[in-house]
């Protein structure tokens, strides 16, 4: 039987777990989807799950939304339980404005292959340990965010100032999308919500480019994410 459970919040079809869920699974935790996005669907039981995930989505988390206002209020009933959460893109800007920071348009679109920079004193957190000083992410944004009042910086790009935080020991944001596969580059590539992003591109990013380092980066980080789910 399967004792521990994670809601993972969708925004739009062709934004899944992606690299996280083999994760999920290969640990035996279970997971649900909350896609609140659909007309008519309704905010599961939070307080049943162990864990949120919430993934990215073309939409800003500026948006007047009345189910991404549902979804910051979850999240802030998750963090003060105390129950570890996961926001990637769109939904570490949603982390990021439930912890009172503003949300804004960044200098420049932050799409393709690009490293990350771990910040000082990186090494000893629980879910970046293990990493390289520097690493070679995916990234598809073009909002970024203020560090919230008492969280901790953990990664900046040169386009990006915040790439990564921590807020007390068990809530992560982490703008880029390190859940990405090869497959879910092309299909994002080929949406109507993101034709807009590629036509500002010379070329679409090389869906293989990092394939293997992204991968063992992802198992890394999301299994020592799922490690503050016991």
């Amino acid at each position: 039987m399967i004792r521990v459970r994670v809601l993972a919040f969708r925004h739009v079809p062709f934004e899944g777990l992606g690299l996280i869920e083999p994760v999920l699974e290969s640990r035996g935790i279970g997971f649900d989807f909350a896609d609140l996005y659909r007309a008519g669907a309704a905010l599961p039981d939070t307080s049943r799950y162990d864990g949120l995930i919430f993934l990215g989505g073309p939409m800003s988390a500026n948006d007047p939304l009345p189910y991404l206002t549902a979804e910051m209020a979850a999240i802030e009933r998750a963090v003060a339980a105390g129950k570890p959460v996961l926001g990637v893109c769109l939904g570490a800007q949603l982390i990021a404005k439930t912890l009172g920071a503003r949300v804004y348009r960044n200098a420049e679109r932050e799409i393709g292959w690009f490293d990350i920079n771990l910040a000082n004193g990186v090494a000893c957190d629980p879910v970046f340990a293990g990493l390289g000083q520097s690493e070679t992410v995916f990234h598809w944004h073009s909002e970024t965010f203020e560090l919230p009042a008492g969280a901790e910086l953990l990664a900046r790009s040169d386009r990006t100032e915040r790439q990564a935080f921590r807020y007390g020991s068990k809530c992560y944001g982490l703008q880029f999308h390190l859940e990405v596969t090869p497959a879910m580059i092309v299909d994002w590539c080929l949406q109507d919500e993101n034709c807009g992003d590629m036509r500002e591109l010379s070329a679409p990013p090389d869906p293989q480019y990092n394939r293997k380092r992204l991968s063992e980066v992802a198992r890394l980080m999301f299994g020592q994410w799922c490690e503050l789910l016991s």
